[in-house]
């Protein structure tokens, strides 16, 4: 079964007399509980891509549909309830709110749900206790190191077990041993609950990470390749 399937996207924005073509009549699939990298150079038309298929920018023309449902035509208010409910994001720079603390900011998803305050708060302590923060609990983003502000990006995107989690360049400003053992453990959490994983990145080497590398140049998909080596670690996902 596919999470998501977008269906001839193009997207073309208009700057002045210009019009720029950033992506030209793309269709993919990515199954449940895949793990999937786009990978393209600055520029490539993959963030846009990804804006396009968490609902932040519209196409121009195409659909995006989503565990079967065409959100395409939603409106924003409707787009924003459906992410609540169904999408997860890691990003480049966290994303963390500075006056929360650990627990505060992962527990934000389910706040977001209308969970009750000592059950979300006991869902966020597990969660970062999963991500190895059991003694960062209570620290501030200003008390942690950027692989730790991280590690909070992912317990807080996983927390709600959404049905689909994007991550957009999520080692960029770390370094590389850092950004390893970053991609470990997210790709540990994705297979571990089953979650379907779309990994947007400009680095070849965190594309390994992916059962499927699909390679984005100039708005359009120019190839589309699994990864036996990243598809041999699979586990069968906890219920």
């Amino acid at each position: 079964m596919d999470m998501i399937s977008i269906r001839d996207i193009r997207k073309v924005y208009h700057i002045g007399t210009e019009k720029v073509v950033a992506l030209g009549r793309i269709s993919l699939s990515v199954a449940q509980g895949e793990i999937c990298c786009i990978l393209g150079t600055s520029g490539s038309g993959k963030s846009t891509l990804l804006n396009v298929m968490a609902g932040l920018e519209r196409p121009s023309r195409g659909s995006v549909i989503i565990g079967g449902t065409d959100v395409t035509k939603y409106s924003e208010k409707q787009w924003a309830l459906f992410r609540q409910k169904n999408i997860g994001f890691i990003f480049q720079s966290y994303n963390l709110l500075p006056t929360m603390t650990a627990v505060e900011n992962v527990a934000l998803p389910l706040a977001f749900r209308g969970v009750a305050k000592e059950l979300r708060t006991g869902k966020a302590v597990k969660m970062l206790r999963a991500v190895r923060l059991g003694d960062r609990l209570l620290h501030r983003p200003t008390q942690m190191s950027g692989g730790q502000q991280q590690r909070v990006g992912i317990a807080r995107a996983f927390v709600a077990r959404p049905k689909l989690i994007f991550a957009d360049e999520p080692t960029g400003n770390l370094d590389s041993k850092t950004g390893q053992e970053v991609m470990d453990l997210m790709v540990a959490m994705a297979r571990k609950y089953g979650e379907t994983l779309i990994i947007v990145t400009h680095d070849p080497e965190i594309a390994k990470y992916a059962e499927r590398i699909i390679t984005i140049h100039d708005g359009c998909k120019v190839s589309d390749e699994s990864n036996p080596a990243a598809a041999g670690k699979k586990e069968e996902p906890e219920s």
